[in-house]
């Protein structure tokens, strides 16, 4: 704690940011991600409001989500700095001054909520409020320090952003709200442990005690496999709602298939292995990861088309 505090008061920034700084402040990597799933969160939806407030909507989401990047290098600039990942990122680089960062974050966070609920409703910025505080206090803050289940409750977080899009097209919650949630939910441990896996020299010099550091490589890897098993069921449920449809499973069906497949490799190799090849499947596994995800939103976007809906009646599917 005291390297923290340290760092909120004693280093100052370089006064050599540029903009691109402050864009990197904002974590643009994860940003596009909750982009697109809170994009695909507000276009399935069935209620279609109108583009401008569409396009608003989502650039408040999106802002909310640079503020808890912002929020987030200001209080781990500590840890940061003892990472090769995370060691050129703008505050423990010395780029840009901590007391920057989160005053960016704050200011950021206030406007994206206020604008978000001026532009589409009250329920949906009061989600992206907690969004931030859940991310930004309950993960950052205490839990990615405190337990090795960090990113399992920690994952809720990356989990809203369809969600809120979907409120701020309905202004209520529903089922296919609620299971867009749940497909990213149980996606995170999965996606997360398979970096930690092969950057486990990094959060053991950091001292955060992500489940590789606690319990040790082989247990991640089970864990790994339990969780993938845990969410098939959930994934390819979501074709039989309102959302989902034929094109939908078939795409889950494919993913879920090679996702259960790479986490068995990784489950069934031994630990001398994955250092002889310095981790390739587990890399791999991590970049199919990202395809899955990405795949499983998109076809919810192709199964909202027109042309999908006739070939869900073509083919007599309905529920």
């Amino acid at each position: 704690m005291s390297d923290i505090r340290a760092d909120m008061t004693g280093r100052e920034g370089t006064g050599d940011a540029g903009f691109r700084d402050y864009v990197q402040l904002l974590k643009p990597r994860v940003m596009s991600l909750v982009v697109f799933t809170a994009m695909v969160g507000l276009l399935v939806a069935p209620v279609r409001p109108h583009p401008v407030e569409a396009l608003a909507a989502i650039i408040f989401i999106a802002l909310g989500a640079g503020a808890s990047g912002a929020l987030n290098m200001w209080w781990d600039a500590d840890i940061d700095r003892v990472m090769r990942r995370t060691a050129g990122r703008p505050v423990p680089s010395g780029s840009v001054a901590p007391g920057e960062a989160l005053g960016l974050g704050l200011a950021l966070s206030g406007i994206s909520v206020v604008m978000l609920g001026l532009a589409a409703n009250w329920l949906a910025a009061g989600l992206l409020a907690f969004t931030i505080f859940f991310y930004a206090v309950v993960y950052t803050m205490w839990l990615k320090r405190s337990t090795p289940q960090n990113i399992v409750i920690g994952g809720a977080s990356g989990a809203f952003p369809p969600m809120i899009g979907w409120v701020a097209a309905t202004g209520h919650i529903s089922l296919e709200a609620v299971l867009m949630f749940m497909v990213i939910f149980m996606w995170t441990p999965p996606h997360f442990w398979a970096l930690a896996l092969f950057m486990n020299d990094d959060y053991t010099k950091a001292r955060v005690p992500m489940l590789t550091v606690t319990h040790g490589r082989k247990v991640t890897r089970a864990h790994i496999l339990v969780y993938t098993v845990a969410l098939v069921p959930v994934a390819v449920g979501a074709a039989f709602t309102s959302i989902g449809g034929p094109i939908y499973l078939a795409v889950s069906l494919v993913l879920n298939a090679l996702f259960l497949i790479g986490a068995w490799r990784i489950w069934r190799r031994p630990e001398e292995a994955a250092t002889a090849d310095k981790y390739a499947v587990e890399k791999k596994f991590f970049a199919l990861s990202l395809a899955y995800l990405f795949g499983h939103f998109a076809a919810f976007l192709v199964e909202a088309t027109p042309w999908a809906d006739a070939l869900a009646r073509h083919l007599g599917w309905g529920f």
